[in-house]
């Protein structure tokens, strides 16, 4: 099967994953999916991620993080999609839920949030919002 946006389907397992109540949610896995898991994990949206490499395929499995019996991630939102590319520069990142929420960006420094973009002065590709 080919996925003409990975991306997409990564956060569409995440959102499904927590609506249906479950632990955990497998996906194939890449570099790019494996950061945004880091910065997920890094700003508290979720519990831990693991790659597990089965061949010459790796899979990503992501914990998921529930609080009070709702998961931590409301809502994930994609932005930049292959079809329409959306970049901003470091003065320019916007909010999400008046700052409660994260951006998640792709920058010449790496997969980041906007907490460390603003933080090295730097912007990029708006990849994600989540809240």
């Amino acid at each position: 099967m080919s996925l003409q946006d990975p991306i997409s389907d990564m956060l569409t397992r995440i959102r499904n994953a927590g609506t249906a109540a479950l632990n955990e949610t497998v996906i194939p896995g890449s570099k790019m999916k494996t950061a945004i898991a880091e910065v997920l994990k890094t700003e508290g949206y979720i519990r831990d991620y693991s790659v597990a490499k089965d061949g010459p395929k790796e899979t990503l499995t992501i914990k998921l993080k529930y609080y009070r019996g709702k998961p931590v991630i409301e809502g994930i939102r994609r932005v930049s999609k292959p079809s329409r590319r959306v970049y901003c520069g470091s003065a320019e990142i916007p909010k999400v839920r008046n700052g409660l929420g994260t951006v998640i960006l792709s920058t010449p420094r790496g997969v980041i949030s906007n907490r460390t973009a603003a933080a090295n002065n730097v912007g990029g590709e708006i990849l994600c919002f989540v809240w």
